[in-house]
Protein backbone atom coordinates (compact mmCIF):
# COMPACT_ATOMS: atom_id res chain seq x y z
CA UNK A 1 0.00 0.00 0.00
CA UNK A 2 1.57 3.44 -1.06
CA UNK A 3 1.63 5.79 2.34
CA UNK A 4 -1.66 7.84 3.29
CA UNK A 5 0.06 10.72 3.87
CA UNK A 6 -1.94 11.55 7.21
CA UNK A 7 0.09 14.84 7.22
CA UNK A 8 -0.10 15.75 3.80
CA UNK A 9 2.30 15.83 1.01
CA UNK A 10 4.68 19.12 1.19
CA UNK A 11 6.96 19.68 -2.10
CA UNK A 12 10.19 20.62 -1.46
CA UNK A 13 10.76 24.40 -2.06
CA UNK A 14 13.45 26.99 -2.29
CA UNK A 15 17.66 26.49 -2.66
CA UNK A 16 17.54 23.90 0.20
CA UNK A 17 14.68 22.09 -0.83
CA UNK A 18 15.74 21.25 -4.50
CA UNK A 19 18.86 20.78 -3.07
CA UNK A 20 17.61 17.91 -0.77
CA UNK A 21 15.53 16.67 -3.68
CA UNK A 22 19.00 16.70 -5.81
CA UNK A 23 20.52 14.65 -2.95
CA UNK A 24 17.63 12.29 -2.48
CA UNK A 25 17.04 11.51 -6.60
CA UNK A 26 20.83 10.40 -6.63
CA UNK A 27 21.55 8.82 -3.52
CA UNK A 28 18.48 6.75 -3.27
CA UNK A 29 16.81 7.25 -6.72
CA UNK A 30 13.72 9.28 -5.03
CA UNK A 31 12.73 11.16 -2.39
CA UNK A 32 11.89 9.32 0.70
CA UNK A 33 8.32 10.61 1.82
CA UNK A 34 9.68 11.42 4.94
CA UNK A 35 11.12 14.23 3.78
CA UNK A 36 7.87 15.63 2.16
CA UNK A 37 6.29 15.56 5.48
CA UNK A 38 8.88 17.32 7.59
CA UNK A 39 8.84 19.90 4.26
CA UNK A 40 5.77 21.66 6.16
CA UNK A 41 8.60 22.96 9.14
CA UNK A 42 11.58 23.55 7.70
CA UNK A 43 13.28 24.10 10.87
CA UNK A 44 12.02 20.69 11.83
CA UNK A 45 13.32 19.28 8.24
CA UNK A 46 16.67 21.14 8.81
CA UNK A 47 17.32 19.66 12.18
CA UNK A 48 16.62 16.22 11.60
CA UNK A 49 18.69 16.33 8.39
CA UNK A 50 21.91 17.78 10.11
CA UNK A 51 21.52 15.25 13.51
CA UNK A 52 21.30 12.42 11.14
CA UNK A 53 24.39 13.79 9.67
CA UNK A 54 25.93 13.77 11.93
CA UNK A 55 24.45 9.87 13.26
CA UNK A 56 25.96 8.50 10.11
CA UNK A 57 29.52 9.19 11.34
CA UNK A 58 28.83 7.40 14.87
CA UNK A 59 31.62 4.13 14.86
CA UNK A 60 31.82 2.76 17.89
CA UNK A 61 29.02 0.12 16.96
CA UNK A 62 29.60 -2.40 14.22
CA UNK A 63 27.18 -1.75 11.09
CA UNK A 64 25.59 -4.86 11.10
CA UNK A 65 24.49 -4.95 14.64
CA UNK A 66 23.36 -0.92 14.14
CA UNK A 67 21.11 -2.65 11.86
CA UNK A 68 19.40 -5.46 13.39
CA UNK A 69 18.72 -2.82 16.44
CA UNK A 70 17.27 -0.37 14.07
CA UNK A 71 15.11 -3.02 12.35
CA UNK A 72 14.32 -4.85 15.18
CA UNK A 73 12.38 -1.43 16.94
CA UNK A 74 11.00 -0.66 13.57
CA UNK A 75 9.16 -4.38 13.11
CA UNK A 76 8.32 -3.65 16.51
CA UNK A 77 6.71 -0.62 16.32
CA UNK A 78 5.12 -2.01 12.92
CA UNK A 79 7.09 0.99 10.41
CA UNK A 80 7.03 -0.77 6.92
CA UNK A 81 8.67 2.43 5.44
CA UNK A 82 11.57 2.31 8.50
CA UNK A 83 12.09 -1.69 7.52
CA UNK A 84 11.68 -0.44 3.80
CA UNK A 85 14.48 1.97 3.51
CA UNK A 86 16.47 0.13 6.34
CA UNK A 87 16.49 -2.37 4.04
CA UNK A 88 17.11 -0.97 1.15
CA UNK A 89 20.06 0.78 3.12
CA UNK A 90 21.23 -2.27 4.59
CA UNK A 91 21.60 -4.15 0.96
CA UNK A 92 23.81 -0.36 -0.23
CA UNK A 93 26.26 -1.10 2.32
CA UNK A 94 26.82 -4.59 1.45
CA UNK A 95 25.66 -6.38 4.59
CA UNK A 96 24.42 -9.97 4.42
CA UNK A 97 20.87 -9.76 2.69
CA UNK A 98 19.79 -13.48 3.80
CA UNK A 99 20.34 -12.42 7.66
CA UNK A 100 19.38 -8.76 7.41
CA UNK A 101 15.81 -10.39 6.34
CA UNK A 102 15.60 -12.18 8.99
CA UNK A 103 15.51 -9.51 11.81
CA UNK A 104 11.90 -9.37 12.30
CA UNK A 105 11.20 -12.87 13.21
CA UNK A 106 14.88 -13.57 14.95
CA UNK A 107 13.44 -15.95 17.54
CA UNK A 108 12.63 -18.08 15.25
CA UNK A 109 15.56 -18.07 13.15
CA UNK A 110 18.99 -20.14 13.75
CA UNK A 111 21.22 -17.50 11.90
CA UNK A 112 22.17 -14.97 14.69
CA UNK A 113 24.51 -15.37 17.32
CA UNK A 114 24.64 -14.66 21.26
CA UNK A 115 25.76 -11.33 20.87
CA UNK A 116 23.52 -10.82 17.72
CA UNK A 117 20.36 -11.82 19.77
CA UNK A 118 21.07 -9.86 23.08
CA UNK A 119 21.30 -6.35 20.77
CA UNK A 120 18.00 -8.07 18.98
CA UNK A 121 17.23 -8.56 22.31
CA UNK A 122 17.84 -4.99 23.93
CA UNK A 123 15.89 -3.44 20.72
CA UNK A 124 13.25 -5.06 21.69
CA UNK A 125 13.35 -4.24 25.41
CA UNK A 126 13.89 -0.59 24.85
CA UNK A 127 10.99 -0.34 22.22
CA UNK A 128 8.13 -1.57 24.50
CA UNK A 129 6.29 0.39 26.34
CA UNK A 130 7.59 0.65 29.74
CA UNK A 131 10.60 -1.00 28.82
CA UNK A 132 11.60 -3.90 29.53
CA UNK A 133 15.64 -3.91 29.95
CA UNK A 134 16.99 -6.11 32.49
CA UNK A 135 20.64 -5.30 34.43
CA UNK A 136 21.98 -8.93 32.96
CA UNK A 137 21.39 -8.02 29.78
CA UNK A 138 22.91 -4.21 29.93
CA UNK A 139 26.28 -6.36 31.85
CA UNK A 140 26.53 -8.98 28.62
CA UNK A 141 26.52 -6.09 25.68
CA UNK A 142 28.92 -4.28 28.07
CA UNK A 143 31.53 -7.33 28.22
CA UNK A 144 30.86 -8.02 24.59
CA UNK A 145 30.93 -4.61 23.32
CA UNK A 146 32.49 -2.06 25.76
CA UNK A 147 30.75 0.98 26.87
CA UNK A 148 31.25 3.19 23.42
CA UNK A 149 29.62 0.61 21.86
CA UNK A 150 26.79 0.01 24.14
CA UNK A 151 25.86 3.46 24.57
CA UNK A 152 25.85 4.26 20.76
CA UNK A 153 23.61 1.42 20.03
CA UNK A 154 21.51 2.66 23.07
CA UNK A 155 20.69 5.79 21.17
CA UNK A 156 20.33 3.98 17.88
CA UNK A 157 17.40 2.03 19.02
CA UNK A 158 16.31 5.45 20.58
CA UNK A 159 16.52 7.09 17.47
CA UNK A 160 15.12 4.56 16.02
CA UNK A 161 11.92 4.80 18.38
CA UNK A 162 11.22 8.26 17.02
CA UNK A 163 12.19 7.47 13.38
CA UNK A 164 9.74 5.24 13.70
CA UNK A 165 7.03 6.17 15.22
CA UNK A 166 6.66 9.60 13.64
CA UNK A 167 6.76 7.99 10.19
CA UNK A 168 3.92 5.44 11.44
CA UNK A 169 2.14 8.69 12.89
CA UNK A 170 2.48 10.51 9.53
CA UNK A 171 1.03 7.61 8.09
CA UNK A 172 4.08 6.57 6.10
CA UNK A 173 4.00 3.02 4.67
CA UNK A 174 6.57 1.09 2.18
CA UNK A 175 7.39 3.28 -0.25
CA UNK A 176 9.74 0.57 -2.37
CA UNK A 177 12.87 0.79 -1.65
CA UNK A 178 12.91 -2.60 -0.96
CA UNK A 179 11.51 -3.30 -4.48
CA UNK A 180 15.07 -2.91 -5.73
CA UNK A 181 16.79 -5.60 -3.10
CA UNK A 182 17.32 -9.07 -4.16
CA UNK A 183 15.03 -11.07 -1.02
CA UNK A 184 12.22 -9.22 0.67
CA UNK A 185 12.01 -8.83 4.44
CA UNK A 186 10.65 -11.97 6.18
CA UNK A 187 7.39 -11.36 7.52
CA UNK A 188 7.12 -10.81 11.02
CA UNK A 189 3.90 -11.90 11.54
CA UNK A 190 1.58 -8.91 10.83
CA UNK A 191 1.66 -5.19 10.83
CA UNK A 192 5.50 -5.68 10.68
CA UNK A 193 5.77 -7.04 7.02
CA UNK A 194 7.20 -5.26 4.61
CA UNK A 195 4.00 -3.83 2.45
CA UNK A 196 4.78 -3.97 -1.81
CA UNK A 197 3.28 -0.30 -3.02
CA UNK A 198 0.33 -1.18 -5.04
Amino acid sequence: MPSTFRIPKAPLRGLTGRLIAAYCRRTFGEIPDVAHVAAHQPKVLRSVLSFEGKVAKWDALDPTLKTYAQLASAALIGCSWCLDFGYFKARESGLDLSRISQVPRWRDSDVFSDLERDVLEYAEAMTVTPPTVTDDLVARLLEELGAPAVVELTEMIALENMRSRANSAAGLQSQGFSDRCEIPLADAGGATAIRSPS
